[in-house]
């Protein structure tokens, strides 16, 4: 596997409806120790909808060195999807904006 934590990857995403496929930005947040002994990959959904910050949601600062077309956040919704759900590397989160949704996920999480 040749994702890292904190890499942005384009993910497929099945339609809530399940009639078919849309593409969208996702964050990274597993490590390589978690990669080199699980053929899944922890993902954290990336939205452009950035009226609407929730509890565990992260704005991002540096989007457009992140490889994203948009302002985006960083969502506390945290999922596990088989590698080849991925698409492609987009970019890289920053370091800054990497430090600040950890942060916001272990207030959300409870992990102070």
């Amino acid at each position: 596997m040749n994702y890292n934590k904190g890499d942005i990857v384009l993910v497929k995403v099945i339609f809530s409806e399940g009639t078919g496929l849309k593409k969208r930005p996702a964050l990274v947040i597993s490590d390589k120790y978690y990669h080199n002994h699980r053929s899944e990959i922890i993902i954290a959904a990336i939205t452009s909808n950035i009226e609407h910050v929730l509890p565990g949601d992260t704005i991002i600062e540096d989007w457009q060195n992140s490889g994203l077309k948009y302002p985006s956040l960083v969502t506390g919704i945290i999922q596990t999807l088989k590698v080849n759900i991925i698409e492609r590397k987009l970019g890289n989160l920053s370091a800054a904006d990497f430090l600040k949704y950890q942060d916001n996920l272990k207030k959300l999480l409870g992990f102070n």
